[in-house]
């Protein structure tokens, strides 16, 4: 890169300087290619805090609200500008910001303190919008494709304004927001008036010796382009959950989270195959980052009383979710999607390992499968059914699939589904390669050639979605009913997209679109939505499901697989899986044996990885210990079954975090290696090689599944039962049984076994039941009459009968 300065002066006799790029074949280099360049490796996530440690750039802090107009909540927002210069003191030096003139000419025409747009909607009483922006946006306002419906709702009336001396102030049922005119904030409250957050200004952090960066802007001095930063308060002992599918620390406070999609090659790491900009906080309250750019939240690790949302883009639009953590989960879901309701068969077993070659191969797992009496519903091809291995042309290998249309009518007959691996990128050797490329259906760069040396197809064309999706819907019409939608990470940072973007905007989009593909075509052909993916962004969650990615085969990774699911969780995914036992090498004998029943108790399980994983392929022993835990999750088929209705409708994880359930109980918020499996089901895996852990109880009395002991709130050490993992069960619930079948196709739902788990003082119980063709979830209650519970009416009869069973 080559530096010209063209020096001249004006009339006052000042020099200035004038710089000119000379970048190669590009005219200009925006944001985007100065941090791909300074990147160490291609694909490396955007750490966009850099720009805010840059001292060189301008910033803006928010400092006052110029003008604002109630009935529209639209106003402006005045910024004081900044340069960080030294300063020294007894042989230290620090960077602090001071107040600087404007450095424009002609002086006329700038403006040093820019008053710049703020504006404030309400998308329901519990969900607050505040949109900001560093300058005018002249861009077409399009759709957005994170939100549901392409827009957010604005509900004015369901908050009440009133002017207040300091400022305005609008509530509601659940909350009240207060503007205060200067110095400028946005102060965020619950219903009884405690402050959950507020913006950060100068003037809150006075006090400190400490440079913290209030809510500003960052002007990179590199190309002009602007970033802005959300700086919002955090309070002593509030924690923060989610932002993804994220396997460091379960609570997010004072850590560094880079939202970037990355291939994270593994889940023992910082970076994420689904990063989400989502967040919920422990004082009641959560955060949707609505952009696609990349973004990096300090969660109080420089500076532990500020959260600051670094947006890579020159808005910011931020909705604040008020509530418990129910509430906050539906209300993100009710503004970007809730998770459809998958088939029954998918929450049945999904027998896979990287990979199944031939049709002989297939059939012969099929056979073992019910030999060996190993309930399953779905046998998966991973990378190796085309001609070669990892070379995905939509094509079964003539030589090695005599028949493949045949072999999954025989499969489906034997209560069997196929699932198959691709992928979105294809080699040069890939016979579609040209057809690809010749017809403009990848992404290109900014000389109209590939990124990369592979293609990858665009998925904001149109014409690449058709052609896409043209590609598999031959092969569901052949009887493959689900695709495994792989990879989808890498896409271009310094891609040129057909919307018109770059891969600053498109990147983080792009497992969304590839997602909304492959799902939009499944329920067109097949009548119901299933993936089964490993990348996302916000909205993701619409199309079920995703799994997570390649773990280690190791105890470690088995932790940190849970600590994952628990944040995407908490991110608004319903529904969730992982390879049991782990992916990259052969499963060590005993972490198989407790990783399954983990598995077991997941919204959906799949074993998958390096050979062997088939059970039978250990040892007589294993094998047994196998069937028994999938044989209690074929038992429990009508719990699942129920249990996902209900999160789906409510935008509620299968696997929850205990505080989900559990908010005011304290001890509830530091778990991060037990899960709620739906509302009633406790899970405490076995982490290491032993038969007894530490496991906390929330508030109640909790009912060992396996063993039948009953506990009370708090810690115990608790021994596993018969298969390798603690369940309990919260006192008063029913689980709904099934009799054991071999797939879910051979199922008889008209009969279903109510256990009810009740201790000696409690008199009644209740749980859901969801039946395969029904369209309602329904609430089943029994009451205690002598020695056992009847059901006190069934709402479904005529389609199943009960039978009650008091486990004690």
């Amino acid at each position: 890169m080559k530096t010209i300065f063209n020096t001249k002066r004006n009339k006052s006799g000042k020099t200035l300087s004038t710089i000119f790029l000379s970048i190669c074949s590009l005219a200009v280099m925006g944001e985007l290619e100065a941090q791909i360049q300074n990147a160490d490796v291609l694909n490396a996530p955007i750490d966009v805090s850099k720009d805010f440690e840059d001292y060189a750039n301008t910033f803006y802090f928010a400092d006052e609200l110029a003008s604002f107009d109630p009935e529209t909540g639209k106003g402006t927002v005045k910024y004081r500008r900044y340069n960080f210069q030294t300063s020294q003191a007894f042989n230290n030096m620090l960077m602090k910001p001071n107040p600087v003139p404007a450095n424009e000419f002609p002086a006329t025409e700038y403006e040093a303190s820019p008053e710049l747009p703020f504006e404030i909607q309400f998308a329901s009483d519990r969900a607050i919008r505040i949109k900001m922006a560093t300058g005018p946006q002249f861009h077409n306002q399009k759709e957005s494709l994170m939100l549901i419906d392409g827009t957010a709702p604005n509900h004015p009336e369901a908050w009440n304004y009133s002017k207040i001396e300091a400022g305005h102030e609008y509530t509601s049922d659940h909350g009240k927001v207060e503007i205060i005119t200067k110095p400028w904030h946005v102060k965020i409250y619950d219903a009884e008036g405690k402050l959950l957050t507020s913006t950060i200004h100068t003037s809150d952090v006075a006090n400190t010796y400490t440079p913290v960066l209030p809510f500003s802007y960052v002007r990179r001095n590199s190309d002009y382009s602007r970033s802005m930063a959300a700086v919002f308060s955090l309070e002593p002992n509030e924690k923060i959950f989610g932002m993804g599918e994220s396997f460091t620390q379960f609570n997010k406070r004072g850590q560094k989270v880079v939202l970037w999609v990355d291939d994270a090659n593994g889940v023992q790491n910082e970076t994420m195959y689904k990063p989400i900009p989502f967040y919920m906080s422990s004082r009641g309250y959560g955060v949707f980052m609505h952009t696609s750019s990349p973004i990096t939240v300090d969660v109080g690790k420089y500076f532990n009383a500020a959260n600051n949302m670094m947006i890579g883009d020159d808005e910011a639009d931020l909705f604040v979710f008020l509530g418990d953590p129910k509430d906050i989960l539906d209300e993100y879901t009710n503004l970007t999607g809730k998770t459809e309701m998958p088939p029954l068969w998918s929450f049945g077993f999904w027998m896979s390992r990287i990979t199944y070659f031939s049709e002989d191969e297939g059939r012969e797992i099929a056979a073992n499968l019910r030999k060996h009496k190993i309930p399953s519903d779905v046998i998966h091809f991973d990378t190796g059914w085309f001609d070669v291995d990892w070379r995905n042309n939509y094509e079964f290998a003539e030589n090695r699939f005599e028949d493949p249309v045949d072999m999954m009518e025989d499969l489906k007959e034997d209560g069997f589904h196929v699932s198959l691996w691709q992928l979105p990128y294809f080699t040069p050797k890939n016979t579609l390669f040209n057809e690809i490329v010749e017809n403009d259906l990848a992404v290109k760069d900014a000389k109209g050639n590939l990124p990369y040396e592979d293609a990858v197809l665009d998925f904001s064309n149109p014409e690449t979605v058709s052609w896409y999706q043209n590609k598999l819907k031959k092969l569901f019409d052949q009887g493959v009913d689900v695709f495994k939608v792989d990879f989808g990470e890498a896409a271009p940072g310094n891609g040129i997209y057909h919307s018109g973007r770059t891969g600053f905007y498109e990147h983080n989009l792009y497992p969304l679109r590839y997602n909304k593909a492959v799902a939009e075509l499944t329920k067109e052909v097949k009548g119901y939505s299933l993936i089964w993916a490993r990348s996302t962004w916000a909205g993701s969650q619409r199309y079920p499901l995703h799994w997570g990615g390649d773990a280690a085969t190791t105890n470690t990774a088995m932790a940190a697989t849970l600590r994952g699911g628990l944040s995407l969780g908490l991110s608004g995914f319903s529904f969730w899986s992982h390879d049991v036992g782990g992916f990259v090498t052969k499963a060590p004998e005993d972490l198989y044996r407790r990783w399954t029943p983990f598995g077991m108790l997941s919204s959906h399980v799949r074993s998958h990885g390096e050979p062997p994983t088939e059970p039978w392929l250990y040892n007589e022993s294993f094998l047994q210990a196998f069937r028994k835990a999938d044989n209690m999750r074929y038992e429990l088929m009508p719990y699942i079954y129920a249990q996902a209705k209900e999160s789906s409708e409510n935008g509620l994880p299968m696997m929850r975090a205990l505080f989900v359930e559990f908010p005011n109980d304290a001890g509830s918020w530091l778990i991060d290696n037990q899960y709620l499996f739906g509302s009633d089901m406790l899970v405490a895996p076995l982490f290491e090689e032993q038969t007894e852990r530490d496991v906390y109880l929330p508030e109640g009395t909790w009912i060992d599944y396996q063993t039948k002991k009953v506990y009370k709130a708090g810690w115990h050490t608790i021994e596993a039962g018969e298969i390798p993992i603690i369940a309990l069960v919260k006192d008063g619930a029913i689980i709904p049984h099934i009799k054991l079948a071999q797939s879910t196709q051979d199922m008889d739902w008209n009969e279903i076994n109510l256990k009810v788990f009740a201790s000696e003082d409690t008199n009644s119980a209740s749980g859901k039941l969801f039946l395969p063709d029904g369209e309602e979830l329904q609430t089943i209650s029994v009451s205690k009459k002598g020695d056992e519970f009847e059901v006190d009416e069934n709402p479904l009869s005529g389609q199943t009968t009960f039978k009650t069973e008091w486990v004690k």
